[in-house]
């Protein structure tokens, strides 16, 4: 027998290769999440903080609590707002025949003023069974 024979050797390395695969992106994920607990928040004596409503038209205008802006007109009032209340609530919401980018774009404007309570509105349409 003058070949050394590799088969098993070749075995050992695709089964390694496949465990490396498929442990190493579970060591990659680490994204940190504030899970809300399940207990009930205990009622706060002060007044309710007041809500920025951001919403992205089918059309691409923005509008910030039913007031039409421009991106630059928008930063100037999250900065605004954001020096009565260090962190400011703003929920965004974009139509659904949107250009997506016009939303990205204040998501991206939200997260360069560091405001972090942010909230992205959604609608369940139900249709009717026939």
């Amino acid at each position: 027998m003058n070949e050394l024979n590799i088969t098993p050797l070749l075995d050992l390395v695709f089964v390694l290769l496949v465990i490396f695969i498929i442990t190493t992106p579970q060591l990659v994920n680490n994204l940190e999440l504030n899970l809300p607990s399940g207990k009930t928040p205990p009622p706060s004596d002060g007044p309710k903080p007041k809500i920025n409503n951001i919403v992205v038209d089918e059309s691409g205008r923005i509008f910030l609590n039913d007031q039409s802006m421009d991106i630059a007109q928008l930063q100037a009032a999250l900065v605004a707002a954001k020096e009565t209340d260090p962190d400011p609530p703003v929920v965004v919401r974009g139509a659904g025949d949107v250009e997506y980018q016009k939303v990205i774009d204040v998501l991206d404007l939200i997260r360069q003023l560091e405001i972090t309570k942010l909230g992205l509105a959604t609608e369940v349409i139900q249709t009717v069974p026939r």
